[in-house]
């Protein structure tokens, strides 16, 4: 796309829903249609080396379209979403200098918001935190649940009980700033014009997807690639270590779970983390959703784009 004087900045462009729904490939389609980069909006994918477990487009079948935000952590590192924010905003803004699209691809619904969303992304302090998963271990799950329904119900019901993760951020923000977590949580309002088109699929078919897509990953070669990655250092990786796939692949090798095991185990917890992905982008009136099984899906949504785009004051 060219730019020309005095007419509004390159839309920016979203893909989002649930794992297995064909977000890559579309958010691909769409990049080429419109002349536009592709930002990656997945947080597993942002590190190196993590490409199997993750579903990462190979370089090879990206068509020579620009991917932004891929391979930027090495596994050591704690993936941040204040650190992501402000590297894809940076990322959208010199696509959209070169009068490109930018097009969001993701399905990590606190990163698509980061980048996307107005979102002031609350303080962290590494000794409160500490002290927190401390406690965390010492409790139990249960008990550092039960004291953020205490001090801030609302961020409570958001958030699943055994994710301990989430719950001692929501508990060091409030220690933090005296303010309920919940208050810090996105609104529903772009930076900037944006249109996102979600892509869902009936459950038993997603469902299906995924028991395929996880037994591929083994057959892809998951555990040699695992293998490479603990020599890269993925076992001091906190968040790296605990990525769905490759938990159950460091299992697998340690000899604490069959190969059966660890399938079952990554295909079970996928599928529930392809649920609380599909309650978080739901609700949102934004989103068109669209049946990725439709053959005339890419027509669809390139459609749907450039009516954006003629809404939006561009020229083509």
């Amino acid at each position: 796309m060219t730019s020309h004087p005095g007419t509004a900045r390159p839309l920016v462009v979203a893909v989002v829903g649930p794992t297995a729904t064909g977000k890559s490939d579309l958010g691909l389609h769409l990049a080429e249609e419109l002349g536009g980069e592709v930002v990656n909006a997945d947080a597993s994918q942002l590190y190196r080396g993590m490409d199997i477990g993750t579903a990462k487009l190979p370089v090879a079948q990206r068509r020579g379209i620009p991917h932004h935000q891929l391979d930027v952590l090495e596994v050591t590192q704690e993936a941040s979403v204040a650190a992501y924010q402000q590297a894809a905003r940076a990322d959208i803004a010199a696509v959209q200098d070169r009068g490109a699209h930018p097009v969001v691809v993701g399905g990590s619904g606190l990163y698509v918001r980061a980048a996307l969303d107005v979102l002031d992304i609350p303080p962290t302090d590494p000794a409160v935190r500490a002290r927190l998963e401390g406690d965390a271990d010492a409790v139990g799950p249960e008990a550092m649940y039960e004291r953020l329904r205490d001090v801030d119900p609302v961020a409570a019901r958001g958030i699943e009980s055994r994710n301990v993760r989430r719950v001692v951020r929501a508990l060091e923000v409030v220690e933090l700033t005296g303010r309920p977590f919940s208050a810090t949580m996105p609104r529903r309002e772009h930076l900037q014009p944006t249109v996102t088109i979600g892509l869902r699929l009936d459950r038993g078919v997603l469902d299906e997807r995924i028991g395929r897509r996880v037994a591929r990953m083994w057959e892809d070669g998951l555990l040699d690639e695992v293998r490479d990655l603990e020599r890269r250092g993925l076992r001091e990786g906190r968040t790296a270590s605990r990525a769905l796939g490759y938990a159950q692949a460091l299992a697998e090798l340690d000899g604490t779970m069959t190969r059966d095991e660890a399938q079952q185990q990554t295909t079970a917890m996928t599928r529930r983390f392809a649920r609380r992905q599909e309650s978080w982008f739901t609700p949102d009136p934004r989103i068109a959703w669209l049946d990725p099984t439709d053959p005339e899906l890419v027509p669809r949504a390139v459609a749907l784009v450039r009516a954006a785009i003629g809404d939006n004051g561009e020229h083509g």
